[in-house]
């Protein structure tokens, strides 16, 4: 695929070189690879790849400031330049409502983009995509791999390709690193290393709305899968699909399944965006780790928020698979917030939570209790809620015993006639900052066979 090759100018005067092709809706790449277009769009390399892409949309890939063919000469490595090169682009194309496509490290732009031009974007796609940065690897692997860049710019070339490129043939992998090297030198290089183990966009998660998909693969050793569960738990809307595999670059041996997976997402029903956080009465969850300083203490701090920021993750996956909305400002450690409408769908909820707490070897404390709640933004721009309910729940969950489900009277009397699950009155209890008892009920799973036996979905009082 030999690309034929337009420009853009910034505002501040940097050329942005780009090229587009296909037909239909317009599809933006950014691509955060080391690799530029004229190694990418290859035949031998990813032409295949985007070539499916532009069947059904027009793909227009570009190269992003200091690399390939756009102007060579960078000394800002910030975020904000690689947003103006997006902005520049679709101001220079008049993009509206289409795909911005964000592709390993430009996935801080991409997702920087689409939380300050909502209004312009349809869909928002990331591949190998991470939000903050200094959990990527070890310190002393970024040590290396920095100073190694600037030392020993061919060594480090063929060790980012091999990292890349696990199981290729050893033919491909210096054909790849010899890309790297004529996509930008070693400066640059060891420049964007900097920016991508200190880059942090988490804060902006909460305001990215638009569909998302996340596509990262199960066996990447440049980016590891447990950085596609924490960037997927802070999006509102999105999706994680697992791929197979160890390969990191996308286009490398049989890419079909990634771009049918974004066809698909692209083709599908737009999902509406999430329903604002309700003001009124809802149905709260609070789950919370037990005994997190006695495994804080056993693990190690870094192995133990290793293993809470995976199971936040997981938890917020269950909690929207059950129809409910976790609380942005809410992280474990602090405790998992989530409301729901249904009572039945939140005391699911808090026994899948439960069966991911036990999993993960991190038990849980788990209460529910309804009622009214206010919601605010926070001033980060989080949305969250507050209320004696949510004081209520947070109480309610420090009763339990790890992994238990209690839930308060008022959500044994919504749920009790349609939740399949039986309720053990544990009496009533003092809660530190409510002036007046709360009964409790511990959630008891109906087996099987009494179920099969027609006792059917009850209470024990």
């Amino acid at each position: 695929m030999e690309p034929q090759v337009r420009f853009c100018t910034t505002p501040e005067g940097v050329r942005i070189a780009y090229t587009s092709f296909g037909q239909g809706p317009l599809l933006v790449f950014a691509n955060g690879c080391w690799l530029s277009m004229a190694h990418e769009l290859d035949d031998r390399h990813g032409g295949g790849f985007y070539r499916a892409l532009s069947e059904h949309h027009t793909l227009v890939y570009y190269d992003r400031r200091g690399t390939g063919l756009s102007d060579r000469k960078r000394t800002d490595f910030t975020l904000e330049p690689d947003v103006r090169d997006l902005e520049a682009l679709a101001d220079h194309l008049g993009c509206q409502d289409f795909v911005l496509f964000g592709n390993c490290a430009l996935g801080f732009a991409a997702i920087a983009y689409a939380a300050r031009h909502p209004e312009r974007l349809s869909h928002l796609v990331l591949y190998a995509a991470w939000a903050h940065g200094p959990s990527l690897t070890r310190d002393d692997i970024k040590t290396t791999f920095i100073t190694m860049a600037r030392s020993h710019w061919g060594l480090a070339s063929r060790t980012i390709a091999d990292i890349f490129l696990p199981e290729a043939e050893g033919e491909t992998v210096e054909r790849v690193a010899q890309g790297i090297r004529e996509s930008c030198d070693s400066e640059v290089a060891a420049n964007f290393l900097e920016m991508i183990y200190t880059e942090d966009v988490t804060s902006l998660l909460p305001q990215v709305k638009v569909p998302t998909l996340v596509m990262n693969r199960q066996g990447d050793r440049g980016v590891p899968f447990r950085m596609a569960r924490e960037l997927t738990s802070g999006l509102p809307n999105a999706r994680l699909v697992p791929l197979e595999g160890k390969i990191h670059v996308l286009w490398y041996g049989d890419a079909n399944p990634v771009a049918e997976t974004v066809h698909r997402f692209l083709q599908e029903e737009t999902q509406p965006h999430p329903a604002p956080l309700p003001s009124g009465t809802a149905i709260i969850l609070f789950a919370d780790i037990a005994d997190s300083t006695a495994l804080t203490e056993r693990l190690g701090d870094a192995a133990f928020r290793t293993k809470a920021r995976d199971l936040d993750a997981a938890l917020r996956t269950v909690i929207r698979d059950h129809a409910g909305t976790p609380i942005e400002g809410k992280l474990l450690g602090d405790g998992v917030l989530a409301v729901f409408t249904s009572a039945r769908q939140a005391i699911e909820a808090a026994l899948a939570c439960g069966r991911a707490g036990g999993d993960a070897g991190l038990p849980l404390h788990l209460g529910l209790h309804a009622g009214d709640v206010i919601r605010e933004s926070d001033p980060d721009g989080r949305s969250n809620v507050y209320g004696g309910a949510v004081n209520i729940a947070s109480r309610i969950s420090g009763l339990s015993a790890p992994g238990e489900v209690l839930v308060s009277e008022t959500v044994r009397s919504l749920a009790r006639t349609s939740a399949g699950v039986r309720f053990e009155d544990r009496g009533e209890q003092a809660l530190k900052g409510v002036g007046e008892a709360v009964r409790v009920w511990a959630v008891q799973q109906t087996p099987p066979l009494a179920r099969e036996a027609g006792e059917g979905p009850g209470v024990r009082d």
